[in-house]
């Protein structure tokens, strides 16, 4: 597995802080810089358990790693996510002449698939139209309220709705000129004027709380930007209430998240009558067949097909 060990940073943290410079100047997100450490130092102090490097590994023992996963009761999707994190941090070593191999990517493909179990193959929650508007219309904070709007109204992605900045919102075509990421191709998505009320009302609210001088659009009471973790919570703790997540039921249609608001977006303009094109623009999917590089979407176009599909809510 090593390629030249008298290179290498000795110690496993010194090897994930090494990564972690790596991925800043490569321009990877905070946010994701952050949660790939978390399942980095989560894979590390297994390994300290055994007295093993980072450096060590190879393939049985990510094979045996997937099954303490397993054990544990994580998901396929989330196992799934720790061996991309644990093989994007091997192609960094390969590259930095610290090992010469990666040990995840046979065992992912080799192995994963197999542990998929019967109570997995499921579908998100898809909710109403009136139940959508009632889990609105039962949130008092009208940050938490906004944050649920926004995310269903546009069907943005968790990540993508945390990095926001006041910057980012054009109130003249109240559009939203979003982060450039990997996942997305198309930028720009539209908002129709029940957001606009519930965002300036937020504004309105977030001015007293921005002691910081923060840019970013949603805030905590302190200041701060928020994270993935408010986000989630603040998303069941409104589910909770009004039914729609059921936090002790193993079925995932039993449970509402961020991405359940994607998806109810994506359904309801289908529903609507919206062409597909439009929704894969507005989800920022990319194009998959080779005619679709030369059907340019004019922008005036979709924002008044937005407008005229998107369910409203009664808010």
């Amino acid at each position: 597995m090593k390629a030249d060990a008298a290179i290498a940073p000795q110690s496993n943290d010194d090897l994930i802080a090494h990564w972690e410079r790596d991925a800043t100047v490569r321009g990877m997100s905070s946010e994701t810089i952050k949660n790939y450490v978390f399942d980095l130092r989560h894979f590390a102090a297994l390994l300290n358990k055994k007295e093993l490097s980072l450096i060590d590994v190879d393939r049985m023992i990510i094979r045996d790693f997937i099954d303490v996963q397993r054990e544990r009761g994580l998901t396929t999707q989330t196992i799934r996510h720790r061996l991309t994190v644990l093989s994007n941090f091997y192609e960094f070593l390969i590259f930095e002449e610290i090992v010469n191999q990666n040990p995840v990517n046979a065992v992912r493909k080799r192995y994963l698939s197999c542990y998929k179990i019967d109570s997995e193959i499921q579908t998100h929650k898809i909710i109403s139209i009136e139940e959508a508007a009632s889990l609105i219309n039962s949130i008092l904070d009208i940050r938490d309220k906004a944050i649920i709007v926004l995310l269903l109204k546009t069907g943005i992605r968790r990540g993508e709705l945390i990095s926001l900045e006041l910057s980012d919102i054009n109130w003249s075509d109240n559009s939203i000129l979003l982060k450039p990421t990997k996942k997305r191709t198309n930028r720009l998505v539209y908002f129709d004027e029940e957001t606009a009320r519930i965002l300036r009302r937020w504004l309105r609210v977030r001015a007293d709380r921005n002691k910081k001088n923060s840019q970013a659009l949603f805030i905590s009471s302190w200041g701060k930007k928020i994270d993935r973790g408010a986000v989630k919570h603040l998303i069941n703790k409104a589910a909770i209430r009004v039914g729609l997540h059921d936090v002790n039921s193993d079925r995932m249609e039993d449970h509402f998240s961020a991405h359940c608001c994607r998806h109810w977006f994506t359904t309801h303009l289908r529903r609507a009558g919206m062409p597909r094109e439009f929704i894969q623009e507005l989800r920022g999917d990319v194009r998959k067949e080779a005619i679709d590089i030369y059907d340019h979407i004019d922008k005036k176009e979709l924002r008044e097909s937005y407008l005229a599909h998107i369910p409203q809510l009664g808010i």
